[in-house]
């Protein structure tokens, strides 16, 4: 659904395409609106909106959905932003404010999984951009996402930083009646004027909260990704202490704690952001991420050592383990996937999900 469909306040405009967009098969238009300033959605129709995930990918699921690409939330450090060079489209303030919405997301998607070849595997949502960012309140892509998804009886996950989500949960929880369903939430900074510093299109740390307390209230998983923990901001043991314990408070199904990673694109932005806010920190982060995008092992290992008692503490620590400290972005939270039901030993099946 575009703008002209939607009776903003305003009628959204057409502007001219950037060069990059001219070029996008399926490409619409340019639309800009008052209600979002300095935004620009790129309209395209996909062909597809299944994406394959690499063969030789850790992560725990082999497709993915992206209804967006783009995204308002302009997280400083998010690891999609080099995906915008794809479309000849800035990393750093292009990313926060062109966005390519994939305006037939449902439908292409209803081809995708009724081909022959659909082998009824796992989808997951809001690995690369949010598909709940501001936007979706306008083009509302994700209610016809769900639909072809418990339709053809596709189980799915959604990780969010988006309240935005509240919307629908009445159709998440019909569609947890019907097949397997994870919902995760992405809460990285609890100090308010940080959080604005980083990403300044996100909703608070209370309102993820308490989004947090609204999916469980419907009695649905919620594990929440504590991620990135960012390197002398955010990883003291009061602040973590502080963000299990209102996780714990919350409701949330189950916690993991990823630190920070730059990959090119996140990288020379983040980068900007600590000279103008943490200039201090400069000398640090250019030592700890100077070979590469992610933490050497042994800050890892410390992270996980500080971590671990704080989850015991809060009753978050997985069962016989201690605490759960990722490699990478894009993967779901602990808690966030419901238990798999028991499989009869005389019947061999392929594992879908992460214990």
């Amino acid at each position: 659904m575009r703008w002209s469909g939607q009776q903003l306040d305003g009628t959204g405009a057409s502007t001219p395409a950037l060069p990059g967009m001219a070029s996008v098969r399926g490409f619409l238009r340019t639309v800009t609106t008052p209600e979002f300033a300095g935004v620009r959605f790129h309209e395209v129709t996909a062909k597809t909106v299944l994406n394959r995930v690499p063969a030789d990918s850790a992560m725990p699921f082999r497709w993915t959905v992206n209804p967006y690409r783009g995204c308002t939330h302009a997280c400083v450090y998010c690891y999609a932003r080099n995906t915008h060079t794809y479309l000849d489209l800035d990393t750093g303030e292009g990313f926060d404010r062109d966005v390519v919405v994939k305006v037939n997301a449902g439908e292409a998607l209803r081809r995708d999984l009724s081909r022959p070849s659909w082998r009824g595997e796992h989808v997951a949502l809001g690995t690369n951009t949010d598909p709940y960012q501001r936007a979706e309140g306008r083009y509302r892509l994700m209610p016809e996402i769900i639909g072809a998804l418990v339709e053809t009886r596709t189980e799915f996950s959604v990780l969010t930083k988006g309240t935005l989500l509240r919307r629908d949960l009445p159709l998440l929880v019909d569609a947890a009646s019907r097949v397997r369903l994870g919902l995760g939430v992405s809460l990285a900074v609890y100090d308010d004027e940080l959080q604005q510093a980083l990403e300044p299109g996100t909703p608070s740390a209370a309102a993820r909260l308490a989004l947090v307390r609204a999916v469980r209230d419907a009695d649905l998983p919620c594990g929440v990704m504590l991620a990135p923990v960012l390197p002398w901001l955010t990883d003291s043991v009061p602040a973590l202490d502080d963000a299990l314990a209102r996780l714990a408070a919350a409701g949330a199904t189950g916690v993991t704690v990823l630190p920070l990673h730059l990959r090119p694109g996140a990288k020379d932005w983040f980068a900007q952001w600590l000279h103008r806010h943490r200039p201090d920190l400069v000398t640090r982060y250019a030592d700890l991420y100077g070979r590469g995008a992610y933490v050497p092992a042994a800050y890892r290992e410390f992270l996980a050592d500080r971590v671990a008692p704080l989850l015991r503490r809060h009753g978050l620590a997985p069962a016989g383990s201690g605490a759960v400290v990722r490699g990478q972005e894009g993967e779901f939270p602990l808690g966030s996937l419901p238990v798999p039901a028991p499989v009869s030993p005389l019947v061999e099946q392929p594992a879908l999900f992460e214990a």
